[in-house]
C-alpha cells in the first residue's frame, strides 16, 4: 500500500494513504490496523485519507512501517470483509441528510415567494396533522397531538412562517435522534458481535484448532460446554441445552437435539455436539443483534421509562393550560403561546440521547453495555465482588513449575496435561498449554473424550488409564486420589504463593503445575479509586485456597475475601448482599462466575473470559485494564447528573415560556421558536459525551 508519512510522535503516527479511500477500503484498512500486534487504537477518515495509528510493543515504528509497505486490501480473506461492520456509512448517511435538510430550508426562505412556502409549509404540515387526528380516534393524549394542534393552529390562522419553523425544528430533532439512535445501536451490536478466533474443526475423525477464517460452509466443528457457537448450523451429533438470550432474550437454555438448527452467538450451556456450518462467517450475527437490542424494550433505564411516560402525562395539563388562558383572557393568541410550548418533546428526546449517547461513549473505551438499565444500576452500586483469577489477576498466568511424583517426567506430565487443557481454555489452561509449546512439546491427540466438569477440572483417559486434571477439591475431595506415601512431605513443600493444578493418573497424584497469577498492576489504584467514587465495599471471592486467596487479598486491599468457593457459592454470596439492601457489581471471566454474573446487579465479564460468562453478563469490558472499571463508574455517575439537569432545564425554562406566553409577554411564533431551538439544544447537548474531553 502507497502512504506518506504525515506526522508521528512516541508511539503514535499519522499517515496519508495515496490516492484516497473509499467507505469499504476505510473499514477494512481500519479492520487490519486494529488486528496488527501492538495495535492501541486505529482511526480512519476516508473523507481525507488520513489514518491515525497508536502503538504500542511488541509493535515498533520500523515494524509498522513495515507492515503498511507490505497491506493489500486483496489480502483480507471473505470472511473477513463479511465480518466488518462499522457506522461510517450510516455517518455519511445522516451527514449528508442534515445538511441538506438544513441547506434546503435556508433555500426556501432566500427564493420562494410567499405563497409558495405557505403551500410547502401546509403540505408538510398535513402529516402531523394526520398523526394527531390518530392521536384523538384512539383517544391518546400525546405528545403527537399538542404538536399536530400547534402546527394546525398556526395554519388555521395563517402564521405560515411559525407553522414551518415548529415543523422544520421538529423533523431536525426527529433526524438527529434517528441518526443517534441507530449510531449507539450499531456501536454496540458492532462491540457485541463475536470475536472467535479459532475453532475445533473435525478433520479424518480428528479434532483440527483452525482459524474461523478458514471456516467455510459444509464444515463441521465441534463445540463444548461453555463455548460459543460461532455461526450458524445444524447440529449433526449430540444432545445439548442452548442458552439464546443473546438472539431471542430468553433467558431459559433450550434443548437441542441431532437435526435443529442452531445460530451464530449462542453458547452451549449443557453437553457437546458437532454442527454443520450451513453459511459464510459473519453473514448474520451482526444483523440479528442489531435487530434484538432495537426490539429489546427491557434495557430502558428507570430514567428513560419516566421520562416517556411523564412527557405524555403532561400533555393534558398543557392542553388544560392553553383552554384554561383562553376562557380567562379571550385571547387567542396567548392560548396558542401555551400550546407552543410543552415539556414532552424534549423529555422524549433527551432522556434516551443521553443514555445512547453514554453508551456510545463507554463502546469507545471497548467497554459494552447492553442497556441504560445498567448504567443507572452502575451508578447506584455499593458493594462490587471480583473473582481473582484473569480479573484482579492478569488474564495471562504463566506456568511456574512442575512438581512431579512416581516417578512421572516433568515434560511428558506438562505435554499431556497442555493435550487435556486445550480443549477447554481458560487462563490456567492457556498458561498451561502456552508453556508446552515454548518447551516445544508436541501434544497432539493421545486420550480419549474429555469431559469439563464446570468449577472442577477435566476428565479423560490415556491407555486405560483414566487422568483428570482441575483443582485440590476435585482430585483429593471429589475423586479420592491419593499422594503417594512416601512423597506426602514433598507435597506439602510446594509454595503456597501459586495457583495450583493438580493432575492425577490411574487415582495417583502424578503432577502439581504451579501458575505464577500475578496481581494487575492497576488493581490496588483501581479499588481506591472506586471507594473515592462511592462504592463502599469490594470483595474477592476465589476457588483458590484460603493461603493464596489471603495474600492477594491483602496485597489488593479488598475489604473481604472468601476463599475455595464454588460457583453456587458465589451466587449466593450476591444474592445474599442483594437482599441486605446493596446494589451489587460482580465481576469475573470464567464459567464458574456465571452463576453470579447472573445473580447480580450488574454481571460485568472480562472481554477475552469465557463465552458464557460474556453472554449472561450485562456489561463487558477489555481484558488491558481495571481502569476501564473506573471510567464505566464515571460515566454512569455523569449520565444520571445529566438527566436530572436536563429535568430542571426543561421543566424550569418550558415553564418560564408558558408563563411569558399566558401574560401576553412571548406572542406564539417566539415562544414556538424558543421552546423548539431550546428542544434541539437540549438534544445536542445530550448528544455529547457526557464525561468532559481531556
Amino acid at each position: 500500500m502507497k502512504f506518506q508519512l504525515i506526522h508521528e510522535s512516541n508511539g503514535r503516527m499519522r499517515i496519508h494513504i495515496l490516492p484516497g479511500l473509499s467507505l469499504a477500503q476505510a473499514d477494512m484498512l481500519q479492520y487490519w490496523l486494529e488486528k496488527l500486534p501492538g495495535t492501541k487504537r486505529a482511526i480512519v477518515h476516508e473523507r481525507t485519507g488520513n489514518a491515525i495509528i497508536e502503538y504500542r510493543p511488541p509493535q515498533t515504528r520500523n515494524q509498522l512501517i513495515a507492515e503498511l509497505s507490505r497491506f493489500s486490501f486483496s489480502d483480507l480473506k471473505p470472511n473477513e470483509i463479511a465480518s466488518i461492520h462499522s457506522a461510517r456509512a450510516l455517518n455519511r448517511e445522516y451527514e449528508e441528510k442534515l445538511v441538506m435538510r438544513v441547506l434546503g430550508k435556508v433555500f426556501r426562505r432566500l427564493f420562494f415567494p410567499p405563497a409558495l412556502r405557505a403551500c410547502w409549509s401546509t403540505l408538510h404540515g398535513l402529516p402531523y396533522l394526520w398523526r394527531a387526528l390518530q392521536c384523538l380516534l384512539h383517544g391518546r393524549l400525546q405528545v403527537e397531538l399538542l404538536d399536530g394542534i400547534s402546527i394546525g393552529l398556526s395554519l388555521f390562522r395563517k402564521d405560515f412562517t411559525t407553522a414551518g419553523s415548529v415543523r422544520f425544528l421538529l423533523s431536525l430533532g426527529s433526524l438527529l435522534e434517528e441518526w443517534t439512535h441507530k449510531k449507539s445501536v450499531s456501536d454496540l451490536a458492532r462491540s457485541m458481535s463475536l470475536n472467535v478466533d479459532r475453532v475445533w474443526r473435525i478433520q479424518n475423525d480428528q479434532e483440527v484448532l483452525v482459524p474461523m477464517t478458514d471456516i467455510e460452509p459444509g464444515d463441521v466443528i465441534l463445540i463444548r460446554v461453555g463455548g460459543m457457537i460461532p455461526i450458524d448450523g445444524e447440529i449433526l451429533n449430540g444432545d445439548v441445552m442452548v442458552n439464546q438470550a443473546s438472539l431471542t432474550g430468553e433467558s431459559v437454555p433450550v434443548s437441542k437435539h441431532p437435526g435443529t438448527r442452531v445460530y451464530a452467538g449462542t453458547i452451549v450451556e449443557e453437553g457437546e455436539c458437532t454442527i454443520r456450518v450451513m453459511q459464510e462467517t459473519g453473514n448474520s450475527r451482526y444483523d440479528k443483534i442489531v435487530e434484538m437490542i432495537e426490539a429489546s424494550e427491557r434495557l430502558k433505564s428507570t430514567a428513560e421509562q419516566t421520562a416517556s411516560n411523564l412527557a405524555d402525562k403532561l400533555v393534558p395539563y398543557t392542553l388544560a393550560g392553553s383552554a384554561l388562558t383562553y376562557l380567562l383572557t379571550r385571547n387567542p393568541t396567548r392560548a396558542l403561546s401555551i400550546l407552543m410550548v410543552d415539556f414532552s418533546c424534549a423529555l422524549k428526546l433527551a432522556m434516551p440521547l443521553s443514555v445512547l449517547s453514554a453508551i456510545r461513549e463507554l463502546s469507545s473505551a471497548h467497554i459494552t453495555v447492553k442497556g441504560g438499565k445498567f448504567l443507572e444500576a452502575t451508578a447506584k452500586a455499593d458493594t462490587i465482588v471480583f473473582d481473582k483469577t484473569g480479573t484482579l489477576t492478569h488474564a495471562c498466568p504463566t506456568l511456574a513449575n512442575i512438581v512431579t511424583f512416581g516417578d512421572h517426567d516433568p515434560d511428558e506430565m506438562l505435554r499431556i496435561a497442555a493435550c487435556l487443557e486445550e480443549h477447554f481454555p481458560h487462563s490456567m489452561a492457556n498458561a498451561v498449554v502456552r508453556a508446552a509449546n515454548q518447551k516445544g512439546l508436541l501434544h497432539d491427540e493421545m486420550h480419549s473424550k474429555v469431559e469439563y466438569i464446570v468449577a472442577h477440572g477435566i476428565v479423560s483417559s490415556i491407555d486405560t488409564q483414566k487422568v483428570l486434571i482441575g483443582s485440590y477439591h476435585f482430585i483429593f475431595e471429589d475423586e479420592q486420589c491419593t499422594i503417594p506415601a512416601q512423597e506426602k512431605a514433598k507435597f506439602d513443600s510446594i509454595p503456597p504463593q501459586y495457583s495450583q493444578l493438580y493432575m492425577a493418573i490411574g487415582g495417583e497424584l502424578a503432577a502439581v503445575l504451579c501458575i505464577h497469577d500475578p496481581l494487575r498492576a492497576e488493581a490496588s489504584s483501581v479499588l481506591r479509586t472506586l471507594k473515592s467514587l462511592g462504592i463502599k465495599r469490594t470483595v474477592m471471592l476465589t476457588g483458590d485456597s484460603y493461603r493464596t486467596a489471603k495474600a492477594i487479598a491483602q496485597e489488593v486491599g479488598v475489604d473481604d475475601f472468601q476463599a475455595e468457593v464454588l460457583p453456587e457459592d458465589k451466587a449466593e454470596f450476591v444474592e445474599r448482599e442483594r437482599k441486605l439492601g446493596h446494589t451489587v457489581i460482580m465481576l469475573g471471566d470464567g464459567i464458574n462466575d456465571a452463576p453470579a454474573l447472573s445473580a447480580a446487579d450488574i454481571g460485568i465479564a472480562i472481554s477475552d473470559g469465557a463465552a458464557i460468562a460474556r453472554e449472561i453478563a450485562d456489561i463487558t469490558i477489555s481484558a488491558d485494564s481495571l481502569e476501564e472499571l473506573i471510567k464505566l463508574r464515571k460515566v454512569a455517575t455523569a449520565l444520571m447528573e445529566r438527566i436530572q439537569k436536563n429535568y430542571r432545564f426543561v421543566i424550569g425554562f418550558n415553564g418560564s415560556l408558558i408563563t411569558l406566553g399566558a401574560i401576553g409577554i412571548l406572542p406564539p411564533s417566539t415562544a414556538a421558536m424558543l421552546h423548539n431551538l431550546s428542544t434541539l439544544g437540549v438534544s445536542l447537548r445530550s448528544m455529547t459525551n457526557v464525561l468532559p474531553q481531556s
